[in-house]
């Protein structure tokens, strides 16, 4: 059975950049249930204002 090299794929091979491998200690971190909560309130708003126009 051959043996697996330690590479990233062809991607890291390619020169692009594999952003899942970055921990920026810096980067705002948001939960994903704010963003759902946040596009359900937004779609509500948006339906009341087609409702009333």
């Amino acid at each position: 059975m051959a043996k697996k090299t330690g590479g990233r794929g062809p991607s890291s091979s390619a020169g692009l950049v594999t952003y899942y491998d970055a921990d920026d200690k810096h980067a705002i971190h948001i939960k994903p249930t704010y963003v759902l909560v946040a596009a359900a309130i937004i779609g509500v708003f948006i339906y009341v204002i087609n409702l009333v126009m």
